[in-house]
């Protein structure tokens, strides 16, 4: 009967981990871009377009991932990019400098470069620290997608960030935008 026990338990264990380690972001109905993501399709073509790409295993994308994720994180200075007035502006970083979604753009743009598909890319719009909107990177992978964050040099799967995720680009109309609430 012991053994049995173990075995459920190991089993429910290992089914609650494949829940989490593969699953994808949920998301609902359309929603209109963020302030500034308009602007910054226009100018970015590949924020927008489908590139080509290279297909990688899971591992190997991971290790992309991480290293993308570090290295901006060390390259970019945090700062707000913009004088308040102007609204919020969309770009890559400035002088080095830059804020989330500048960041999260040039993480993009490095990935698309160094081959990741940008059909697995995209960015979202969560509830940060300090209750304030966050904008972060989203890659798809076959084992769930994981977050890219300029606030830390992990990458984690999105249901262990503690963000509450608000909206999200969709991955294949690159242009629109989904309700996400998770």
């Amino acid at each position: 009967m012991a053994r049995l026990f173990s075995l459920a338990a190991i089993s429910f264990f290992f089914l609650a981990f494949q829940a989490v380690a593969g699953s994808s972001l949920p998301v609902t109905r359309s929603i209109g871009a963020p302030v500034g993501f308009g602007a910054a399709c226009a100018k970015y073509k590949w924020l927008c377009g489908r590139m080509a790409a290279q297909q990688r295993n899971d591992g190997a994308g991971i290790a992309l991932l991480q290293k993308i994720n570090r290295a901006v994180n060390l390259r970019i200075i945090p700062a707000e990019d913009r004088p308040p007035s102007h609204g919020d502006v969309w770009s890559l970083p400035v002088a080095g400098r830059g804020d989330c979604e500048d960041y999260a753009l040039q993480k993009m743009k490095d990935l698309i470069e160094a081959g990741f598909p940008s059909n697995r890319l995209a960015l979202s719009v969560v509830i940060g620290p300090h209750d304030q909107n966050h904008v972060v990177l989203i890659a798809r992978t076959d084992g769930g997608d994981y977050v890219l964050d300029n606030l830390t040099s992990a990458v984690r799967l999105w249901r262990t960030t503690g963000y509450t995720f608000l909206a999200t680009q969709d991955f294949q109309s690159r242009t629109g935008w989904r309700v996400t609430l998770a």
